[in-house]
């Protein structure tokens, strides 16, 4: 990370521009999953970003201007069964978003938030295979095995939105006169958002339910 960052400023002055898109999804019951696992979990989809983001801040501080792109998920919002490490990270992308917002305005740097649903790539497949290898055995078999099936439809079916919808928002946020502090992109995120302001706990986790059923066990 150094490296890289050292090597655009060397090249171009400073970094206008971040966008921290990295991360995967651990899945599976709490009580199977290694704390170790939960750990690197943690490691890459929060650490690694703030990492990142303490490394471009000063020369984007002495500009006077920049803008940080935090890569996020409509499930930093919402949550699901098998999940909890995952959501725990995105959870923890939103809230350190919002007080960096805060504590980066006074010098020029923007902050904003992307929070894709369901994406066209293999992510959901490979999030798939780590939930069915920690619990698809045992006494959560029966979850992990619908989990599994939901998260491999985003791959190569029309329940996934392209990745455009995701790297449109990304562009907003990236040249908006004015960028938002979140942007929605794709299929359902923003009904899925507002469904969760509006609804009470139960009544979201009935929805969830409801939706996750139709997937086969």
């Amino acid at each position: 990370m150094t490296a890289a960052v050292s090597e655009v400023e060397a090249a171009h002055g400073r970094v206008d521009v971040l966008v921290n898109n990295a991360g995967y999804g651990s899945y599976g019951s709490l009580e199977e999953v290694p704390l170790d696992e939960g750990r690197r979990q943690f490691e890459v989809n929060l650490f690694g970003m703030a990492r990142m983001t303490q490394l471009v801040v000063p020369g984007m501080r002495q500009a006077g201007k920049g803008r940080i792109i935090n890569i996020s998920s409509i499930g930093g919002r919402i949550y699901e069964p098998l999940g909890s490490w995952y959501h725990a990270t995105k959870f923890a992308v939103e809230g350190l978003s919002d007080s960096l917002r805060l504590e980066l305005a006074p010098h020029g740097i923007s902050v904003s938030i992307i929070q894709p649903s369901g994406t066209a790539s293999e992510w959901g497949r490979i999030a798939g295979e780590y939930l069915l290898a920690s619990s698809g055995q045992g006494p959560y078999a029966g979850q992990a095995r619908m989990m599994a099936a939901a998260l491999a439809s985003t791959e190569g079916t029309m329940l996934a939105s392209s990745p455009r919808a995701a790297a449109r928002a990304i562009l907003r946020a990236a040249s908006s006169g004015k960028p938002k502090t979140r942007y929605p992109a794709g299929r359902g995120a923003g009904s899925i958002l507002a469904l969760r302001r509006i609804l009470p706990d139960r009544a979201f986790d009935a929805l969830l339910r409801g939706i996750y059923g139709r997937f086969p066990v």
